[in-house]
């Protein structure tokens, strides 16, 4: 199955943060909208429920 990206509201028109997610019934796939080429990350469903919960209270790490 082919995934189908969105880009995030969040993203901004043309800076730096350019960023596209897709779901899919395994979890999640980010990637950089301006270098799609170059790959991604993929969560599982938990993960990412686990850093949505997290970015949501505030508590996720930010290194």
């Amino acid at each position: 199955m082919q995934r189908q990206w969105r880009k995030s509201t969040r993203s901004s028109a043309g800076g730096p943060e350019c960023v596209e997610i897709a779901l899919d019934p395994n979890g999640v796939g980010v990637r950089d909208s301006k270098n799609r080429t170059a790959g991604g990350l993929d969560f599982g469903v938990a993960q990412w429920s686990r850093f949505v919960d997290a970015a949501k209270s505030g508590t996720a790490d930010r290194r």
